[in-house]
């Protein structure tokens, strides 16, 4: 089929990780969500925000639209496929595919009864990754053989499957809770303790000594160090040193310094509060373990603390002694003494210098992106 992806109300609760992408585009499990599709062979196009078409183009003549934050199954698909023109599905409240014009609410859809993954907040990427890391497990090895795994590790279980290329040394690697994936020259370095599910992205390493649990995932281009709960990385990210990060989701390019620490649990239990932008206000979340939520193109100095639930804007430069304040706005520069504006020029010649260390570059498309967002957030920094 031919998909297209659609950024629904849901994507400005996604926020600030859709600021530089569309929804399809968040990870989740092993895979982007618009890689769940085209890993089964269909081809897709995003329908988003108008500047960043550009860099994700939308499809013509789509065979049925989907909303991009629907982690597709087998079923799913198969009673998206079976739509005829002015027909649509529905899960809960939520239209999930149609074929023509979108309904503007659910009453004459059809209720696809099957189970079926939505990410629709921030919390459901780390809060989905266990069930999403083992479909597009299976999806990616059924019926493959693994490269072999080196003899100095201690394997526990038989779900561990590397890509060409892919290594891991002396480390202990626990798969009886979670599949363990390496993509394609991953490697887990000496002593990592691994209790997955874990997803390694292509390039990526776990730092010597590494501790992992909880589903996570890791994107292309990855390095990371210290101590991992159920968290995802986007890809092209870095924390290569000690520290805790818990609950959390992190977009590209972002640089967390070393013995950062996140809290992904308040004192008293309580119920996590974040910052919407929507209401532009804190929020409930529903969540008892939330730790932080980080755009694009962020970075912490060392030994910074981020409190319960915190979000952090697209490039954003925190630092300091003490706690932060729970929101940082994008192309803020400070800590908790307070914040200054990042100009928009210092802050994309940050950008291109991190960019090149991977051989990319920040290019017309890329600026057009990130000045847009500077101008979208300028309400935040006053």
């Amino acid at each position: 089929m031919r998909i297209q992806l659609v950024d629904s109300s849901n994507r400005n609760h996604l926020l600030p990780l859709t600021f530089t992408r569309p929804v399809s585009a968040l990870r989740c499990g092993i895979l982007s969500i618009a890689e769940k599709y085209t890993k089964r062979g269909h081809e897709v196009g995003n329908e988003t925000q108008d500047y960043l078409q550009r860099k994700f183009p939308s499809i013509a003549d789509a065979t049925v639209c989907v909303d991009g934050g629907v982690c597709p199954t087998d079923e799913f698909l198969a009673a998206a496929a079976a739509l005829m023109s002015g027909q649509s599905l529905c899960k809960g409240e939520l239209v999930v595919a149609w074929k023509g014009e979108k309904p503007s609410d659910t009453a004459g859809s059809t209720c696809f009864e099957g189970p079926l993954n939505v990410v629709a907040r921030p919390w459901d990427i780390w809060g989905l990754n266990a069930a999403e890391l083992e479909a597009d497990f299976d999806l990616l090895t059924t019926g493959r053989k693994s490269a072999p795994v080196d003899p100095t590790c201690t394997v526990i279980g038989d779900r561990i499957f590397l890509e060409e290329g892919a290594k891991a040394t002396a480390s202990i690697l626990n798969t009886t809770t979670g599949p363990i994936y390496l993509a394609k020259n991953a490697e887990i370095m000496e002593g990592c303790v691994v209790r997955g599910g874990l997803a390694l992205g292509a390039h990526s390493a776990l730092k010597l000594g590494t501790k992992i649990y909880g589903a996570t995932t890791l994107g292309p281009h990855c390095k990371v160090g210290g101590e991992v709960n159920n968290s995802v990385i986007l890809g092209y990210s870095n924390k290569g040193h000690d520290g805790f990060l818990g609950n959390s989701a992190l977009g590209e390019w972002c640089n967390i310094g070393a013995d950062t620490n996140n809290s992904n649990l308040k004192n008293n239990y309580d119920e996590v509060k974040v910052w919407s932008y929507v209401s532009k206000r804190f929020a409930k979340t529903g969540q008892q373990f939330c730790g932080l939520i980080m755009g694009d193109h962020s970075k912490s100095g060392i030994n910074t603390m981020f409190n319960t639930g915190t979000v952090v804007g697209v490039s954003a430069n925190v630092y300091g002694a003490g706690f932060p304040r729970n929101f940082i706005a994008s192309f803020s520069w400070g800590g908790p003494q307070g914040t200054m504006e990042y100009k928009l020029d210092k802050a994309l010649d940050t950008a291109n210098r991190m960019m090149q260390r991977r051989g990319l570059a920040v290019d017309e498309v890329e600026q057009e992106i990130l000045q847009s967002v500077y101008e979208q957030t300028a309400e935040f920094r006053r």
